[in-house]
């Protein structure tokens, strides 16, 4: 394992994709080699891409990793496809739709499986992050599945969050519930030669000049979370981001100078208003609860004999237990590790 690190760490790329598949797979060994990489991280600069099914994600960063290409900078794809719930695998299509990156040596695509997280991205895409990050990769993509408006936890993720969305499709309506368009940093309005792209532009501002929180003294947004203007990272009244609504059509490269453009200016924002650090904060006290969660689970279900689960779950059914004091009974059981 410390010789697959090693040779991650110097750009080995048959060894980042073992490494890749170990930390997927949680194989032995795992911990030892993320602690390994923790120490080389924190470089990346992290850009989530979201939407509805249908908008053009792949074709998106397709085009935006060749844009990056050209700059010389190198990128790393984490493409996030849904699992099937019967079968437990996923097409990644997203490679088929990324060709024109193959043989790319400053690209690396890597797809995933959700394995059933409700939230858009699999448990593993952290730390499959993490080491592309540690690997060099300046720029790293994370394209989640398009599942709706689960797909707020890619704003835990990223430091600049692309939320995609395209005319035809009732995105007008999606985009005002709450989740979506409050986690954006910046809003494409993709296949925009298709008729009616003007008007999701269009109701897409009307949305952010109504509910941006550049309108309220009291409390502001910050992904998708109200809190105090004076506790926010990086706010006050004068530096709090705008999201800039692009249009663009990502297979005739129509616009993407105009996204990168934003994009950029949405990085230099985090960094001139000292965000960076606050949002990190906010990533890691985010995971580490998660992980907490993960674990005492984990050592829950391994204290308690599985004949009792089956007999509580029994209970339920018969109506003998309501499930808050089966809880509250297996909680309460003797000898638990946790």
């Amino acid at each position: 394992m410390e010789a697959l690190v090693q040779a991650a760490l110097n750009h080995d790329r048959r060894a980042l994709a073992r490494l890749l598949t170990v930390v997927e797979n949680r194989r032995e060994g795992v911990d030892t080699a993320l602690a390994a990489l923790f120490p080389h991280t924190g470089r990346a600069w992290i850009i989530g891409v979201t939407g509805a099914p249908g908008t053009g994600k792949s074709s998106l960063v397709n085009a935006l990793a060749k844009t990056f290409r050209a700059a010389g900078r190198t990128v790393g794809i984490v493409a996030v496809d849904p699992t099937s719930p019967f079968s437990g695998g996923a097409i990644m299509g997203d490679r088929i739709r990324m060709r024109d990156l193959a043989g790319d040596r400053g690209v690396f695509i890597r797809s995933m499986a959700t394995r059933g997280s409700l939230g858009g991205l699999s448990r593993a895409t952290r730390d499959v992050i993490r080491v592309l990050d540690a690997a060099g990769f300046e720029i790293i993509f994370v394209e989640t599945v398009g599942a709706g408006q689960s797909e707020v936890d890619i704003a835990r993720a990223a430091q600049t969050t692309i939320v995609v969305e395209a005319p035809g499709l009732g995105d007008d309506v999606q985009a005002i519930k709450a989740g979506i368009l409050e986690i954006a940093d910046v809003l494409v309005v993709n296949k925009a030669d298709r008729p009616g792209a003007d008007n999701t532009a269009r109701a897409l501002k009307a949305m952010l000049e109504m509910g941006h929180p550049a309108t309220r003294t009291d409390l502001i947004s910050h992904h998708g979370r109200l809190m105090p203007a004076e506790s926010a990272p990086g706010s006050s009244a004068a530096s709090i981001w705008i999201p800039p609504v692009v249009s663009t059509v990502a297979p005739e490269n129509t616009g993407i100078g105009d996204l990168v453009a934003a994009l950029e200016a949405h990085h230099k924002y985090l960094i001139e208003t000292q965000a960076l650090d606050g949002l990190e904060r906010q990533h890691i006290e985010i995971e580490l609860y998660d992980r907490l969660q993960a674990a005492l689970m984990a050592r829950l279900l391994k204290g308690v004999p599985g004949e009792v689960f089956a007999d509580v779950i029994h209970r339920i059914q018969t109506r003998e237990l309501d499930p808050q004091s089966a809880v509250d009974a297996i909680l309460s059981l003797p000898d638990q590790s946790c």
